[in-house]
């Protein structure tokens, strides 16, 4: 461009010439410029969210989807603080994700303004890198770095700061060209010795999942694993990483695992990690792979150089991209005989995963085998929040290939709804389903208001059991029978998505989940379920009742 051009103009053109195709936001004074130019560029989808921690969680889970950063615009100081919690998902979801916020006016800076916030000190411990852009001729610059940083490596969030004032200031610059992320070179040597010890390997174990995963990634692993009878594990929330019918899926790590899964982490000699952290989560508090875990082999594959050995001893480290060294895996010469133990754990994980009836009015197991009957695990996404509630989903669904399990991995409260608008706005040919519960819900419930506008087909399962179930487990098991603080008073859940826009059923009882299931899946737009279970089911393992008496 040689024409001078507002700053909110050549950042709209910046995010465009990146293959930015869909902005989240709560509109603010503060960067009004940047919505004048949203409105002559239809080639970028501006969806109007409710709040700002709404417009967080859309933003990383639409970068799940795409593999590009989800990108969210929101205003200073209430728009920046709301946003943050997406900014903390997105890092340790390691997600690519822009969050855009707009500021005080460069001439009001470090005077306490209003809604004024440092935003380089509020987000450096939160995000992979904070910038702040004074110079409108500087934004094709800036954007092209920030886009490289959110792909590049461990994907992460950044955050840039805009002041109001630079955004309409003109300047002449040029657009610099869209860059592509930049990917480690797999190291042949490294490859060889690695295959060496997984053919010398009398009971390996893969654990896959995090930074760099997708579909292609998954489908490569899992003909290796089929290949060479590798059980294969997901870390916490990475379900999807491969589809969990391919004969070799062992199931989920983090909380409340099969007994039978965690036996075999614990007896395998060789444990070959593809772009999983190894956190608290997946290991149980470092305590089922310890950092240097004696006895076992531990071969670590991750993107980022400096995520190899930052926690845990690797006896082989390797800096690469997760499709890279799967692919390469899948290409190498198999054993003559697969190894039986990924046929083994797989069966283990298909027993685990039946559920069996309880002797409760409304059975969360029996629904979610209802789900499992009507519901492809491929075509549909299963969007979730933090509690108890997931337990269920994370246990009897059985997921398909990257992208089909939309869950935070830092147990934030609220994702499951929002998650579920984008991937509804994403992926219309699938599914999106949110699972929350009710304490869940309510923390960004009003973005099916967002749904709605934005004519999202998406089913919400609203399992309510009165309570902050979570927290009420842990309560049980420190002081048992004193009830304080986790009790719920709730509102008419299917009204409240009725006065929505939406089509909503109350469940009471497991009978009648299915019949609800049908009519909702006979239905477009925003559908409810909601369930009222009983809170000494507390989850899908244990009752209160059976806390108390530990």
């Amino acid at each position: 461009m040689t024409s001078p051009r507002p700053g909110g103009r050549i950042l709209v053109d910046a995010l465009r010439i990146h293959g930015c195709d869909r902005i989240f936001h709560v509109p603010g004074e503060s960067f009004l410029a940047v919505l004048d130019a949203l409105h002559d560029t239809p080639a970028i989808d501006l969806v109007t969210c409710r709040q700002e921690g709404g417009v967080g969680f859309m933003a990383c889970a639409d970068a799940v989807l795409t593999g590009k950063p989800g990108v969210a615009f929101v205003t200073r100081g209430p728009g920046a603080t709301n946003a943050s919690i997406g900014v903390h998902v997105a890092m340790q979801d390691s997600v690519p994700m822009l969050l855009f916020i707009g500021d005080v006016d460069r001439a009001m800076r470090d005077r306490e303004g209003f809604q004024e916030v440092d935003f380089l000190t509020m987000f450096a411990p939160l995000a992979k890198l904070v910038l702040r852009i004074d110079d409108p001729a500087r934004i094709p610059e800036y954007i092209a770095r920030a886009w490289r940083t959110a792909t590049s490596g461990r994907p992460g969030p950044v955050v840039i700061a805009l002041p109001e004032d630079m955004l309409v200031e003109q300047a002449v610059v040029a657009d610099r060209p869209a860059l592509a992320k930049l990917e480690p070179t797999l190291d042949p040597a490294d490859f060889a010795d690695l295959l060496g010890q997984l053919r010398r390997a009398e009971r390996p174990v893969a654990i896959v999942g995090g930074a760099g995963w997708d579909k292609a990634t998954g489908a490569a692993f899992a003909a290796f694993a089929k290949d060479w009878g590798m059980p294969v594990a997901g870390a916490f929330r990475r379900q999807d990483a491969i589809a969990n019918d391919t004969r070799a899926w062992a199931g989920n790590l983090g909380y409340g695992p099969s007994p039978k899964l965690v036996q075999r982490i614990k007896a395998a000699d060789l444990l070959l990690v593809v772009g999983a952290r190894l956190g608290e989560a997946t290991t149980d508090g470092y305590t089922l792979i310890t950092p240097d875990h004696p006895g076992q082999t531990l071969i670590h594959v991750h993107p980022d150089p400096a995520e190899l050995d930052r926690v845990y001893r690797t006896d082989i480290a390797i800096a690469a991209d997760p499709f890279a060294f799967a692919d390469m895996l899948a290409r190498a010469e198999p054993p003559a005989n697969p190894h039986p133990s990924g046929a083994e754990a797989h069966a283990e994980w298909l027993a685990w995963s039946t559920p069996a009836p309880r002797d409760v009015t409304l059975d969360l197991g029996q629904c979610v085998a209802a789900m499992r009957e009507r519901l492809s695990g491929h075509d549909t996404i299963i969007c979730n929040g933090a509690g108890n509630f997931s337990g269920w989903w994370h246990r009897y669904w059985h997921y398909g290939w990257s992208g089909t399990q939309l869950a935070p991995t830092c147990g934030a409260m609220g994702y499951g709804v929002p998650a579920a608008v984008a991937a509804a706005l994403r992926e219309p040919d699938k599914l999106a389903v949110a699972v929350a519960g009710d304490g869940d819900f309510l923390m960004n419930g009003q973005e099916l208001a967002t749904a709605v506008q934005h004519g999202a087909d998406l089913l919400v399962i609203l399992v309510d059991n009165g309570g902050y179930g979570t927290i009420r487990m842990h309560q049980e098991r420190e002081y048992p029978a004193r009830l304080s603080g986790t009790a719920l008073a709730n509102p008419d859940f299917a009204a409240l998505a009725r006065a929505h826009g939406g089509w909503a059923e109350t469940v009471g009882t497991t009978a009648e989940f299915a019949p609800a299931l049908d009519r909702a899946l006979a239905r477009s737009g925003v559908r409810l379920l909601h369930l009222k279970t009983d809170i000494e089911v507390i989850t899908h393992g244990t009752t209160i009742a059976a806390i108390r008496a530990r």
